[in-house]
């Protein structure tokens, strides 16, 4: 038997998390709010006391009203004609994304992308300082960068606990992720952001975000093609003469039209960013 929706109680907000009692913010929405945060940064170094939406939206990239709409869901409005006070604004944002919390950063792989990602110094700077960092290569054991000594990721699980780390980082090779997202798993890290081109399988209470470079630069390359049809006549094909290995005979393609197959399994985001379903 179905049973009729159920109204929500009076008072309560519809889109309000009944785990944790707040008003739940969409994933899109979160990744401006660290936008703004940078910009607010940016703002409060040169002096300002005030900013106007049309000026926060401007640094940020975002129109106006999809800011206010954002800042919407913290509670912090603004006021008409006076605009948002800064430090409020920043210490506000700082609590909702988590920063008023201490966090620690560990690194698995110092190959090169890890090398530089372990020798930036604006992640501390920003909240997320790098505590440890591992790799299994005998020539990056025991070397030191940035003033960290380079662990054997053998003892993620026993260095992670001790330095109370409380995101990773994942540098390595495809075939090597897998593993140390198990021993980061293990320490008790929930968070992980994974630059292994390879999908990890991790518990649902852990969350993972994936940055494929090579993923960002095809998606950039289809919007070259897209925008330069002439220097790329002949290149665009139907996804059914693609996918078959032959010419697309008799086909007649949209100028200006890129053909994208539709499983290609890339989905544009709400910023232009690609989005790899999971």
């Amino acid at each position: 038997m179905t049973l009729p929706p159920q109204a929500d109680p009076p008072g309560t907000d519809p889109a309000a998390d009944p785990v944790r009692g707040a008003r739940v913010i969409p994933e899109a929405t979160v990744a401006r709010l660290a936008v703004y945060l940078r910009a607010l940064g940016e703002l409060a170094d040169g002096g300002a006391d005030r900013v106007s939406s049309e000026e926060l939206s401007s640094a940020s990239g975002v129109n106006s009203a999809k800011l206010r709409k954002d800042l919407s869901y913290i509670g912090t409005y603004g006021i008409r004609g006076v605009g948002y006070e800064v430090a409020p604004l920043q210490h506000e944002l700082e609590r909702v994304l988590g920063l008023d919390h201490p966090q620690a950063v560990a690194l698995i792989g110092v190959g090169n992308l890890g090398h530089a990602l372990a020798g930036y110094g604006g992640f501390g700077g920003r909240g997320f300082p790098v505590r440890a960092l591992f790799d299994v290569d005998p020539d990056l054991v025991g070397i030191h960068i940035n003033g960290i000594l380079v662990e054997h990721a053998r003892d993620i699980p026993r260095i992670c606990s001790e330095r109370g780390v409380t995101i990773g980082m994942i540098a390595t090779p495809a075939q090597g992720a897998q593993g140390v997202c198990d021993l980061l798993v293990e320490a008790g890290v929930r968070s992980i952001l994974n630059f292994a081109p390879v999908f990890l399988q991790v518990p649902a209470e852990v969350e993972v975000r994936k940055v494929d470079l090579a993923v960002e630069l095809q998606v950039l390359a289809f919007h070259v093609a897209r925008r330069n049809p002439e220097e790329n006549d002949g290149a665009v094909a139907t996804a059914g003469a693609v996918s078959s290995g032959r010419p697309a005979t008799g086909s007649r393609i949209k100028e200006g039209v890129t053909a994208v197959p539709r499983d290609s399994g890339v989905v544009s985001g709400t910023n232009g960013s690609a989005v790899i379903p999971r």
